[in-house]
């Protein structure tokens, strides 16, 4: 199963949808209009697209959009606390497209490092894929796709926000404090990041 966060909510992809959810059949690539058009319109707040291809029915989704690939992390210092970003009003986790021929990997540290300021960030496991669509100011349709990344750094610098990028604060965050001031204050795509990393 696939899901995408289209504004803000959830439009899953997969054979079945679960008792008492909202679904439209996948015939073709109108299906996807609707979808969109309903959680965009609507008060719901997740629908489900079925299909018995569920691979074959997330290829034509794909092919939809333009498709934009970023990488970040989730970065866990010494103590036991989490790095988080604060950007245009909510709490996220650092992050940022590919560069040409670059691979996820680097770019995940890569875009930790610039927007936080910390050197010698370490790799320690890939977490999960998440999936948004935007539309761009032309109004072209946009899925990005984020690769996630489990982070440790041991180091003693302070991070120190990228205000170039939008960010205005780097904070390190207990797990107390994480649910005290992240969620709800972040988007639906990074408190799956952090339940799938065992965060909360």
């Amino acid at each position: 199963m696939y899901k995408v966060f289209v504004n803000e909510k959830q439009m899953s992809f997969a054979e079945n949808a679960d008792i008492d959810e909202k679904f439209l059949h996948f015939e073709d690539a109108h299906t996807f209009d609707i979808a969109v058009d309903q959680l965009e319109n609507t008060s719901r707040s997740s629908l489900a697209v079925v299909s018995h291809d569920v691979e074959g029915m997330w290829s034509d989704f794909r092919k939809h959009y333009k498709n934009i690939e970023a990488a970040g992390g989730l970065v866990e210092n010494s103590e036991g606390k989490f790095l988080f970003i604060h950007r245009l009003g909510k709490w996220d986790l650092p992050k940022g497209k590919l560069e040409k021929n670059e691979t996820v990997p680097d770019a995940a540290v890569r875009e930790v490092s610039e927007e936080t300021a910390l050197s010698g960030v370490g790799l320690e496991k890939f977490i999960s894929t998440t999936y948004h669509t935007y539309r761009e100011r032309d109004g072209k349709l946009i899925l990005k796709i984020t690769h996630w990344f489990k982070m440790k750094y041991s180091g003693m610098d302070l991070p120190q926000p990228q205000t170039e990028e939008g960010i205005t604060e780097v904070r390190w965050m207990t797990r107390g404090e994480i649910q005290d001031v992240v969620v709800g204050k972040t988007f639906r795509n990074i408190e799956l990041v952090l339940r799938e990393a065992g965060v909360f």
